[in-house]
């Protein structure tokens, strides 16, 4: 069974690496395209065309280290975003602003994913802990290993609800500008493919979180034997 396992691991690794590769290309090629606002201004033009005044947008280090953090109600935009006029950065602002609006709106997948997130960070702790437990304990206390794979389910549930909220925050991101007038058709179309391939690391993500959760139910499932 653990020839199962490198076979996973070294695709998904291959695949992730591509994805990466392809997301960093092109966040480069757009990033020379000039567009008139920052993505500061635009994150804060994007908010307040929204009804949305309690979100405080910051800078904060890092790259690609953008996020929405619902707790505090900050719109987190990396140096190059945050003080760069271009395409890339215009993307990604107004990416991390569409969560803001899900936020907002109640947006029924956020919540859920939300509502998981203190699941999620207890089961990440202990899973691999008590999967490695369950392999050693496989013969003689089964349900340990079941326990694990619970736990790890969670962490994979957890991949696939957050599919449909980055989708959704990138969609509601490309209309905003379209509609703004902060890019035209062509740079519209350069502002969905940045965020398309940003999309494709959170299904990467997901489906290698899947493969997993199966080859740890087919040993479990092989211990019956």
């Amino acid at each position: 069974m653990s020839y199962f396992y490198w076979i996973i691991f070294g695709v998904f690794a291959l695949l992730s690496w591509l994805v990466s590769a392809s997301l960093e290309r092109k966040f480069k090629k757009y990033s020379k395209i000039p567009l008139g606002l920052t993505g500061a201004q635009v994150a804060e033009k994007m908010l307040r065309e929204n009804g949305i005044m309690d979100v405080k947008v910051t800078c904060t280090s890092g790259h690609l280290t953008d996020h929405y953090n619902p707790a505090t109600k900050t719109v987190n935009l990396s140096e190059s975003v945050y003080s760069s006029a271009n395409v890339a950065a215009a993307a990604v602002a107004a990416h991390e602003c569409g969560h803001a609006v899900q936020h907002e709106r109640a947006y029924a997948p956020l919540k859920l994913r939300s509502a998981l997130v203190p699941v999620v960070s207890f089961s990440n702790k202990w899973t691999m802990w008590v999967i490695l437990a369950g392999m050693l304990m496989i013969k003689t206390f089964p349900q340990l290993l079941w326990a694990g794979i619970g736990l790890y389910a969670l962490t994979t549930l957890f991949t696939f609800v957050t599919l449909p909220v980055e989708v959704d925050a990138s969609r509601r991101a490309v209309e905003w500008l379209r509609e703004a007038g902060i890019t035209d058709n062509h740079t519209t179309q350069m502002a969905s493919d940045a965020l398309h391939s940003a999309a494709y690391t959170y299904v990467v993500a997901a489906l290698a979180s899947l493969a997993t959760l199966v080859y740890y139910i087919l040993i479990a499932l092989g211990s019956r034997r």
